[in-house]
């Protein structure tokens, strides 16, 4: 196998590249207005309810 030389202006590890983004993506949201709400531990933003009618797919 061959050792890939380093380039000085290598490309960030996707990651980090992608910590970057999220946190520039953040910051323009909350300085645009918006706001970050906190959801307890536990708690889904699903809603659970059961479906409104059973579907049959063949004849009995």
């Amino acid at each position: 196998m061959r050792a890939k030389k380093a380039t000085p202006q290598a490309k960030p590890a996707p990651a980090v590249e992608t910590r970057e983004s999220l946190e520039a993506q953040v910051a323009a949201f909350l300085k645009s207005g918006g706001e970050i709400e906190q959801i307890a531990k536990g708690v889904s933003g699903q809603s659970w309810s059961a479906p409104s009618r059973h579907i049959s797919l063949g004849k009995k």
